[in-house]
């Protein structure tokens, strides 16, 4: 007796499963972290958006759009990476003196010098498995990783096109966190605790 094996469906391409994102109703954000995967997520929760306010509100100063020096940082930005994958970072940062003159493209196909991602509970687990790596092997240089519930900053480097933890932060009111060499507030990012 032959066993028939069906035939295994074609992977989509990124240019359906991009319609497919294009199509998704307001406050919903759509990415393809694993090839022919397309992954979706409503909008953050207070904890999130509160702190990835104040990471934006901090970095104002490095925003060459915002009469600052260095960087151009921009929130939620469809970026495209290297396999036909596609993130949106929360926040992301382009070096001026590699990055000129940002394209005028949606999706971004110029890879960040840095990106950062706040945590929540609903994604954590991808932005710990996906993303970083992904980050990491297709050259972004730092990642940061903030956990609002556990008041928790994480940098890595990129390493050999792995991610390196290179510090962390957690209630410090003057830090520096890599790439930025200006001291931050991190313990201003959190909500005030219950009491």
């Amino acid at each position: 007796m032959q066993t028939i094996m069906a035939a295994r469906p074609p992977r989509p391409t990124f240019d359906a499963l991009y319609a497919r994102i294009q199509a998704l109703p307001e406050g919903v954000t759509g990415q393809v972290l694993e090839p022919g995967v397309l992954s979706t997520m409503s909008r953050p929760g207070l904890p999130h958006a509160h702190a990835e306010s104040l990471i934006d509100d901090e970095l104002r100063s490095r925003d060459v759009r915002r009469a600052g020096k260095g960087w151009w940082i921009l929130r939620e930005m469809e970026v495209r990476f290297p396999g036909d994958l596609l993130a949106v970072p929360d926040l992301a940062g382009w070096r001026v003196e590699r990055v000129a003159k940002l394209p005028n493209e949606n999706p971004l196909t110029v890879i960040p010098d840095w990106c950062c991602e706040i945590l929540s509970p609903s994604t954590a687990r991808a932005d710990r498995l996906l993303k970083l790596p992904l980050y990491a092997r297709a050259g972004v240089q730092w990642t940061w990783l903030v956990d609002p519930d556990a008041r928790l900053v994480e940098v890595y480097e990129s390493v050999g096109e792995r991610p390196v933890r290179a510090m962390g932060a957690t209630d410090e009111t003057c830090v520096a966190l890599p790439p930025f060499e200006d001291e931050v507030n991190v313990a201003g990012w959190w909500l005030a605790e219950e009491t």
